[in-house]
């Protein structure tokens, strides 16, 4: 499976319908509201439940991994890019870039935009930092249950040499694992996960700065924010058990899609044949 850059982003094939994937070209995109949240901390510890906060809140289209993975998957080109630009020194990936691929968001959080802390705190030093935290033996068991399986899932893999949304989602998540995590998530993951907090502390002064666990609520995040407490409870999501079943329905209608490809494909093909055979005979 050749990698895809972002600067040759393939057309979306017409037959993906048992999707709703939108193919949106961020290269061509700009800034055009202000970014005000940056939720650094690493997925897992609630982030999907904040990003509906904060969007709860009014923070237009707040970034998450699952706007890359099942909303607009070409985004995982321009992050692949970002970490090519990082680890391995492959291009670069500034503020324009980032305005590019984030341009319609006040706020972002969750992986993979949590190993990017320096760059984005460089590159909106106006904006807040929340860094979500959880204890980090119950946050490991969750990600080996979730995220990591997902890495390693081998019907999901069969996927990517298929489908058009998963040969962009695919190498992207496991060139974040392979980089952040150290190429060894099972044994490397929970000194990452404290390396990462202590770097988010050392980055941020305190006033910039909010260390929060999702089971505190509302308050601290709206006190933070200079927000008003919303007259709703605080949104739960991404549970295990969702995590699972929205992978496998994913999987699923990703290779609906590549089904329909392939037969529309070989009638197109046996089409083509009939044409140029009819074409022969006459020209005899």
């Amino acid at each position: 499976m050749s990698l895809i850059h972002a600067d040759n982003l393939p057309p979306q094939p017409w037959t993906d319908i048992f999707t709703d994937d939108t193919c949106v070209d961020r290269r061509k995109c700009h800034r055009t509201v202000p970014m005000k949240v940056l939720a650094l901390g690493v997925g897992r510890t609630g982030t999907a439940s904040l990003r509906q906060a904060l969007q709860r809140l009014g923070y237009l289209n707040t970034y998450h991994m699952m706007r890359a993975s099942v909303e607009n998957p070409p985004d995982c080109l321009m992050w692949h890019d970002a970490l090519l630009a990082k680890y391995d020194g492959i291009g670069q990936f500034g503020r324009k870039e980032w305005d590019q691929l984030l341009g319609d968001c006040q706020a972002v959080s969750d992986w993979p935009a949590c190993a990017f802390a320096k760059e984005l705190i460089e590159a909106y030093p106006n904006a807040k930092v929340i860094l979500t935290t959880r204890e980090v033996d119950s946050w490991h068991a969750s990600v080996m249950k979730t995220v990591y399986w997902r890495v390693t899932d081998p019907e999901h893999r069969l996927v990517s040499h298929f489908s058009w949304a998963a040969s962009m989602y695919y190498p992207m998540l496991n060139k974040f694992f392979e980089t952040f995590f150290r190429g060894d998530f099972p044994n490397k993951g929970k000194q990452v996960y404290q390396d990462h907090v202590a770097e988010v502390r050392s980055l941020v002064p305190p006033e910039r700065l909010l260390e929060y666990k999702i089971s505190d609520g509302w308050g601290p995040l709206c006190e933070f924010l200079g927000e008003e407490v919303p007259d709703a409870p605080f949104p739960q999501g991404n549970e295990v058990a969702n995590f699972y079943k929205r992978c496998r329905t994913r999987n699923r209608r990703q290779m609906m899609n590549a089904a329909l490809h392939a037969v529309t494909m070989g009638s197109a093909f046996l089409a083509a044949g009939a044409t140029v055979a009819f074409i022969l005979r006459r020209l005899r």
